[in-house]
C-alpha cells in the first residue's frame, strides 16, 4: 500500500526545507511506501526557490500554483495524490511526522477509514489560551449540533482512505475546509477515530497564520451544515 502525504505551503521559508525532511525520514509501518505531494500555494517569499531542491526526487511531487488558499492547495494535493491512503501535513514544525505509525495504525488495522489526530488527547505546548479556548469551543459546539464527539476538528492531521474521499466535493475556502470535510466524513456514514498526538504551537512572530477572522471563517461552517443539506 502506498500513503501520500499532502503538503500545502504558503510563505513557510523557514520550515518547508525542514519539515520535506523530515516527512522523507519519517517512520512507516505496514510496508507502506510513500509518495510527497507538496503544493506551494503561491508564496511570496522563498518558499518556491527552496523547493526546487526537492523536485525531480523519486516519489516527491512539487506543485506551484497561484494562491488559492489553504483548501485550494489541499484539493490540489488530493487531486495529485496517488496512495491508497493519504495524509495532510502541515509546513511548519507545529506537528512531528514521527507520530505517522500511531495515525496510520487504526486504518491499517481495518478499524476505520478515517484517523484524527488529537492535540487535546494528548500533549500541546506553547498554545495561547485564547486559541485554546477557540478551538475547544468549535469542538464542543460541533459535538452537541453533530451528536459525534470530536475533541480537535480543527487538527491538521486528518488521515483518511481513497474511499472515504473519492467523489467528494468541497465549496469552502481557505480554513473551513476542516469543518466541511468532517460534516460530509460523517454525513457519508464513516467512523471518525481519534488519537493523541503531541503538538507545539509556534507564535504570530514565527509565522502561525490563524487569527480571529480565521477562526470565524472556521466557526461558522459548523452552524451552517448542520442546517443546510450537505451532498
Amino acid at each position: 500500500m502506498k500513503i501520500s502525504i499532502v503538503i500545502p505551503a504558503y510563505n513557510e521559508e523557514a520550515t518547508i526545507e525542514e519539515i520535506v525532511e523530515k516527512v522523507q525520514a519519517a517512520p512507516l509501518p505496514g510496508g507502506l511506501t510513500r509518495e510527497i505531494v507538496i503544493v506551494n500555494d503561491g508564496s511570496k517569499d522563498r518558499t518556491k526557490e527552496l523547493l526546487n531542491r526537492f523536485e525531480g526526487q523519486p516519489n516527491t511531487i512539487v506543485i506551484h500554483q497561484a494562491n488559492q488558499g489553504k483548501t485550494g492547495a489541499l484539493l490540489t494535493g488530493f487531486k495529485n495524490a496517488t496512495g491508497d491512503i493519504i495524509l495532510i501535513q502541515d509546513a511548519d514544525l507545529e506537528y512531528d511526522p514521527d507520530q505517522y505509525p500511531k495515525l496510520l495504525q487504526p486504518i491499517l488495522d481495518g478499524t476505520t477509514q478515517v484517523v484524527y489526530g488529537s492535540r487535546f488527547l494528548g500533549n500541546i505546548e506553547d498554545m495561547q489560551p485564547i486559541n485554546r479556548w477557540a478551538n475547544e469551543t468549535s469542538n464542543r459546539t460541533f459535538s452537541f449540533l453533530y451528536g459525534h464527539k470530536i475533541t480537535d476538528i480543527n487538527t491538521c492531521y486528518k488521515v483518511f482512505t481513497r474511499r472515504a474521499w473519492e467523489g467528494m466535493v468541497i465549496t469552502s475556502k481557505n480554513f473551513a475546509f476542516e469543518t466541511e470535510f468532517t460534516v460530509k466524513l460523517l454525513h457519508r456514514g464513516f467512523l471518525i477515530q481519534e488519537v493523541a498526538i503531541d503538538y507545539t504551537a509556534r507564535s504570530r512572530e514565527a509565522g502561525k497564520k490563524i487569527k480571529w477572522s480565521t477562526a470565524l471563517e472556521m466557526f461558522w461552517p459548523i452552524i451552517k451544515y448542520r442546517f443546510i443539506p450537505v451532498s
